[in-house]
């Protein structure tokens, strides 16, 4: 069965499985990029049999794929940046395949300028963009497979897709209290998986308090930049694009002029007080 690690994109996802691929997955406490292998990306080409040539064959390949992950029977974390959306009668997954789902939630504010970076987008293009509910990915560098065909919608739709959710548990968090309070948050998913495992609630909290140090922003900054990042993409001519951005910096409050912050807090007024966001 599946445990999902959710999110719209640069909302902190990957933060979240630096931290349970090292507890879960290695005796180790301090994170390696390499760990990140034990928690992969669906969809992906890697889970299809054959080569998805549009994107129905990709919608309609989702449930017989996790069908075939969960084979063994076995609980297997999987990242998603996919909204639980059902699309032509099909459902992006159900409770046949998926025990739990961890969801975390950004403030759009945060997210648009992330989002422009990772994408280079200008500030106009990224509204449209996290506005769109018709928005998906899909693999640029293979334009014939659409296995990557990722569902988004919009960021408003996205994580309500998954707030909402009553097929299976759900761990929703904000990034912002996983930013303030990492120990605190991080101690909170472990109880939250130890019982989905059927795990006794024993944390090991040396071993949460050194994986934390070790994949601080600034730790994983400066390995991306010395090292590389497996997962980064590339601009327009084929320069890697730095993953790691921003981190605390990342203030909307600071980088956004007045204008964009007052079109943002309309777009997103609704959202913004239902997740006790500050609004200006």
């Amino acid at each position: 069965m599946i445990i999902w690690l959710a999110s719209y994109p640069k909302s902190g996802n990957t933060w979240i499985r630096t931290f349970i691929s090292t507890y879960y997955y290695t005796n180790k406490d301090t994170f390696n990029f390499s760990y990140l292998k034990n928690i992969k990306q669906f969809p992906h080409e890697n889970f299809f049999e054959n080569n998805i040539k549009d994107i129905n064959s990709a919608i309609n390949s989702w449930d017989q794929a996790q069908k075939k992950i969960n084979f063994k029977n076995k609980i297997i974390f999987l990242k998603t940046h996919s909204a639980l959306a059902t699309i032509n009668k099909c459902r992006f997954t159900s409770k046949e395949h998926s025990i739990a789902s961890i969801y975390i939630v950004r403030d759009p504010r945060n997210v648009i300028t992330s989002l422009s970076n990772h994408n280079q987008l200008n500030f106009d293009q990224a509204l449209e963009f996290m506005t769109n509910s018709k928005k998906y990915l899909i693999n640029k560098k293979n334009i014939n497979n659409f296995a990557n065909f990722t569902f988004l919608s919009s960021w408003s739709e996205h994580y309500k897709s998954w707030k909402n959710n009553k097929q299976f548990k759900n761990f929703f968090l904000k990034y912002e209290d996983l930013e303030k309070n990492p120990i605190e948050t991080f101690k909170e998913i472990i109880l939250f998986i130890n019982k989905i495992l059927k795990k006794d609630n024993v944390i090991d909290m040396d071993k949460v308090k050194k994986i934390i140090e070790s994949i601080s922003f600034d730790k994983l900054k400066k390995e991306e930049q010395e090292s590389g990042f497996p997962e980064a993409v590339t601009d327009k001519n084929k320069k890697k694009i730095n993953f790691f951005y921003l981190g605390k910096k990342n203030k909307w409050d600071k980088i956004l002029t007045n204008d964009q912050i007052n079109l943002l807090n309309r777009e997103f007024k609704d959202d913004l007080i239902n997740l006790k966001y500050k609004i200006q």
